[in-house]
């Protein structure tokens, strides 16, 4: 079967700064909706037509990718807002009750920054910015379900940085803490 606009496709893939440096590498093949809200809309144009076995080489640009980096998402909160074991790195679903009151909720947000009175929370995605080339497999293709379309996802949140609706967490001052790149 062909990639086509409304189907499921099982891909690995090393992603690459235009430097050469690996910023990630999947190495088991994981399903992705496209049409739906999984990939890139650049990935889902270059893969379309492809079939199981196939490679795919492409170079996205920032704005094709993950944008440009965004200064207005940073933000310098108070430390004692923050459980005592945060780490750089780690991942909220929006900012803690008492954060900046203008910031997004609907966001993810990584922890860059860790200060004795303060913490700072970055709002773009960690790839944002950067230039990337993409190997990547299509290891198989199957046509997707009227369940997974009208999802629009198969949960494989890697390409974004909104939060889904019935995501937050259930207390709304707790952060999640989960990190969201595999």
């Amino acid at each position: 079967m062909k990639i086509n606009p409304q189907c499921v496709v099982a891909l690995t893939w090393t992603l690459k700064d235009t430097l050469g440096e690996e910023l990630d590498v999947l190495d088991e093949p994981t399903e992705f909706l496209v049409g739906g809200n999984d990939l890139l809309a650049g990935l889902e144009e270059v893969l379309q037509g492809h079939v199981a076995g196939d490679t795919v080489e492409l170079q996205l640009e920032p704005q094709h990718a993950f944008g440009d980096y965004d200064d207005r998402l940073l933000f310098l909160e108070p430390r004692h807002l923050f459980p005592d074991d945060i780490e750089e790195g780690m991942g909220f679903e929006g900012l803690p009750a008492g954060c900046t009151s203008s910031a997004p909720h609907d966001r993810l947000y990584f922890v860059s920054d860790i200060y004795p009175d303060h913490v700072v929370l970055d709002g773009n995605h960690p790839l944002a910015g950067i230039a990337l080339r993409i190997h990547l497999k299509v290891h198989a293709v199957r046509e997707a379900q009227v369940s997974e379309i009208g999802r629009g996802t198969l949960g494989a949140g890697f390409f974004r940085m909104q939060v889904e609706s019935g995501d937050t967490p259930s207390d709304p001052d707790a952060p999640s803490g989960k990190p969201t790149l595999h």
